[in-house]
């Protein structure tokens, strides 16, 4: 510890001492941690916090208690230890400093129960806020700081991913389009205010008990935080960034399947592709990217998890001809697949645009139709067949990274199967709240019957469950007739029954 840092801490403590001698009752601080207290922590304790630590270990300002270590109500929890909950407009604030290997800190307040998050960095370590606490004790005001006067934004992961900054890329990975971060090192000043949203809607009313929460953690030693949004139960409030899919995208589908077949050839086994004059022949217009993959697969399959047939007739199921119906019949759909189990049965197909020839999204429908009827809803699994083979593969590679390969596959068909526990995108109210729209896509949809619902998912998460019957207010009519998937399945409605 240097002789600065030294001196800090001693001002810190003796300040807050005096305040607590002038204001009894007021101002009330808790006896210290012992070294050995503190070393069985687990985590870091820089010089600086130790030496503040084993004098004060919290305090009590107007009511609102501070604990500086586990002990009372404060409590580690992932990268934070949380020292205190404040009440604020009728929720509870947490008072949070991050632990890294670098120190302790920021210093930040958090509502993770808010519709509208209040973020405020507030300081940059654990001994810089408790300077200022202390400063504001001795003038005789409370903890209570000034409202913000600088303000930072959160950035999408998938924008960060693909960015200028090599570290915060490095932090993120691929990104997640359900998560935002905060670049700690460019903060224009303390305290700071961060105005974000999550990206569900907890205020909106759903079929289901709504639990989604809010998740904060640290990346690379207090460089950055990011808000994760957990979404359980709500609806989405507000559009994703996606990942962008690969230009090449079929050429690398295929590259990665046929290497899992020849490394793993008793797990992982490809169908032959076709010829171009048999793809002429087809019922369907087969554009360019698609025919690159179907020149050089006609299907595959993986142990433990359902096969992909690609070329007509593959798929080992006979859809249900009133299903067939409710889903555009003849040209509408590529199916690929029925999965699922125990009473729960779903067609994974690939939508097509009969005016454009375009190959669109990939989606689970459930295959019965009384099911689609009264409880309509569609997953969307990807945005084209060349990326849901790209997903296909990405499974099997971390299946095959594991002994036994067989079990190992993350949820097995469960991702393909309607309903389990993805985003729910919510449906407008009715396509007419669409009429006029510049948006040329919205605006012919808002053309169907007065009564249809509907939901644009160019801007929501890979993959989301699309559950209309979720919708309460209004609900979505049911039964309906049958569903309309636009643009090759970038907008879904569904369309009443008595329309």
């Amino acid at each position: 510890m240097s002789g600065q840092e030294s001196d800090r801490a001693a001002d810190v403590v003796r300040i807050l001492r005096e305040a607590a001698g002038k204001r009894p009752g007021e101002v009330e601080l808790s006896e210290g941690f012992t070294d050995g207290e503190m070393d069985a922590w687990g985590v870091p304790v820089p010089p600086e916090v130790r030496a503040v630590l084993k004098e004060i270990g919290g305090m009590s300002v107007q009511g609102d208690a501070y604990g500086f270590g586990p002990r009372g109500h404060a409590r580690f929890e992932d990268d934070f230890l949380v020292m205190g909950e404040l009440d604020s407009k009728g929720s509870s604030l947490l008072v949070l400093v991050g632990i890294t290997a670098a120190g302790w800190g920021p210093v930040m307040t958090i509502d993770p129960w808010a519709d509208e998050c209040e973020i405020t960095i507030e300081a940059p370590d654990f001994v810089h806020w408790l300077a200022q606490v202390a400063g504001r004790l001795a003038d005789g005001q409370g903890a209570e700081r000034p409202a913000p006067e600088a303000f930072t934004h959160a950035v999408a992961t998938v924008d960060v991913a693909g960015g200028e900054d090599p570290e915060l890329a490095a932090l993120v990975g691929r990104g997640d389009p359900l998560s935002d971060l905060v670049d700690l090192r460019a903060l224009p000043g303390y305290p700071c205010r961060v105005p974000w949203e999550p990206y569900f809607a907890a205020a909106d009313e759903t079929a289901d008990t709504g639990s989604s929460e809010i998740g904060y953690t640290l990346a690379g030693d207090g460089r950055a935080l990011l808000l994760h949004s957990l979404i359980s139960g709500d609806f989405l409030s507000r559009p994703v960034r996606r990942h962008a899919v690969p230009a090449d995208a079929a050429a690398r589908a295929v590259s990665l399947l046929r290497s899992l077949a020849e490394e793993f050839p008793g797990f992982v086994r490809l169908a032959p592709g076709c010829t171009d004059e048999e793809m002429d022949a087809w019922p369907v217009t087969v554009p360019e990217d698609i025919r690159g993959v179907l020149r050089e697969i006609g299907g595959v399959e993986a142990e433990g998890m359902p096969a992909l047939r690609l070329r007509p007739g593959g798929a080992p199921t006979s859809v249900d001809p009133e299903t067939h119906r409710m889903l555009g019949g003849d040209g509408a759909y590529w199916l690929l697949a029925e999965v699922g189990g125990q009473g729960v049965r779903a067609l994974v197909q690939i939508r097509l645009d009969p005016g454009s020839g375009e190959w669109g999204y990939a989606f689970s429908v459930p295959a019965d139709p009384t099911e689609l009827s009264e409880y309509p809803e569609v997953t969307l699994l990807a945005t084209s067949l060349p990326s849901l083979l790209l997903e296909y593969a990405r499974r099997a590679r971390e299946a095959a990274a594991e002994p036994g390969f067989t079990g190992q596959v993350t949820q097995g068909d469960d991702w393909l199967v309607p309903n389990t526990g993805r985003p729910w995108p919510r449906p407008v109210v009715a396509v007419r709240e669409w009429a006029g729209s510049a948006d040329t896509l919205l605006a012919a949809v808002a053309e169907l019957p007065e009564d249809s619902h509907a939901a644009d998912l160019r801007v929501v998460p890979v993959p989301s469950d699309l559950c209309f019957y979720r919708a309460e207010d209004p609900p979505c009519p049911s039964p309906v007739d049958r569903l309309h998937f636009a643009a090759g399945g970038r907008v879904v409605a569904v369309i009443p029954a008595d329309a």
